[in-house]
């Protein structure tokens, strides 16, 4: 007698396309020249971003060589930490400054300076929408290099910060994926990120002084060369000669990939923490898990250049 095996039905493939298995985990590009570090600690946080630093006053001037070495850190890990930094706003926007010019947002509360941005958050305060993952003023020609943010006020529990590497999220699309959006450009607009905030008594003025800009979907990282994922939840809205369904499709799938949990790094703060950002090669995402405790945080912004 001989035994047959039963045919093997249709293999499962996931309906948003995120496949299972092991990722490529580049955390520097490649040909990447890793030197040691002299004058700072570098504790990583996770495998493929966040690195906690230590040695450094943060309160105290810069040398060139100290601003060398954390520079090459946050191109090397996408996210900085220091713990207990304790800064002043001045000395906030004094260590920004090394970075190049900071910018101002009228959109969002100011802190105790013209660009220091206060996120009070909890209690009674404005419900928070920092919750989904997105990247800084996508919807200005020239985003954010980078950001400054400390927390002043922690709940005594959750309020956690996540950020996500997008170059990681760029190696592992799928070929036929990267050949898709080879070229392609999106719009992004302030207005659904912020339309829940303001009437359009506001938002109507504002349209002149932030038009929708367009941006490429791919973005080259200005200092290290590394392809990107540049689009997001918050500020993307199409992409530019797709039929609004497929661009639908393809942008929602584009912008899950930050969802990946190898990709990320998850930071829990205390009073005083300072985390410094790449805003060009990551997405972060604020946890809402802390109501009613409050959380107030004053970040700084950097201005960035145009994407390529």
């Amino acid at each position: 007698m001989t035994f047959t095996l039963p045919a093997l039905r249709d293999a499962r493939v996931p309906a948003d396309g995120m496949y299972e298995g092991r990722r490529t985990l580049r955390r520097v590009p490649e040909g990447w020249e890793e030197r040691p570090y002299h004058l700072i600690d570098v504790v990583p946080q996770g495998r493929l971003i966040g690195a906690e630093i230590r040695g450094v006053d943060l309160s105290l001037p810069l040398t060139d060589a100290l601003r060398e070495e954390l520079n090459r850190a946050l191109l090397e890990w996408k996210v900085l930490f220091f713990r207990g930094a304790g800064l002043t706003s001045g000395q906030q926007r004094a260590f920004a400054l090394n970075w190049g010019e900071l910018e101002t947002n009228p959109l969002l509360a100011q802190g105790s300076a013209e660009d220091v941005v206060r996120f009070d958050k909890g209690g009674s305060a404005t419900p928070t929408y920092e919750n989904v993952w997105h990247a800084d003023v996508t919807f200005r020609e020239r985003p954010a290099l980078g950001a400054v943010l400390q927390l002043r006020e922690v709940p005594p529990v959750g309020g956690d910060t996540m950020w996500a590497d997008m170059a990681a999220a760029y190696d592992n699309l799928p070929d036929e994926v990267k050949a898709r959006i080879e070229g392609a450009r999106a719009v992004h607009d302030f207005i659904p990120g912020f339309a829940r905030f303001y009437g359009p008594e506001k938002l109507i003025p504002l349209q002149e002084q932030f038009p929708p800009v367009t941006h490429p979907v791919v973005r080259r990282h200005p200092e290290t060369g590394r392809r990107m994922l540049f689009v997001n939840t918050s500020f993307t809205t199409h992409i530019v000669g797709m039929e609004r369904e497929e661009s639908d499709r393809l942008l929602g799938y584009l912008v899950r990939q930050a969802q990946v949990p190898e990709y990320q790094v998850r930071f829990h703060w205390q009073a005083g923490d300072i985390a410094f950002w790449d805003n060009r090669a990551t997405q972060h995402y604020a946890v809402d898990d802390y109501a009613p405790h409050r959380r107030v945080a004053e970040r700084v912004a950097i201005a960035g250049d145009r994407p390529y």
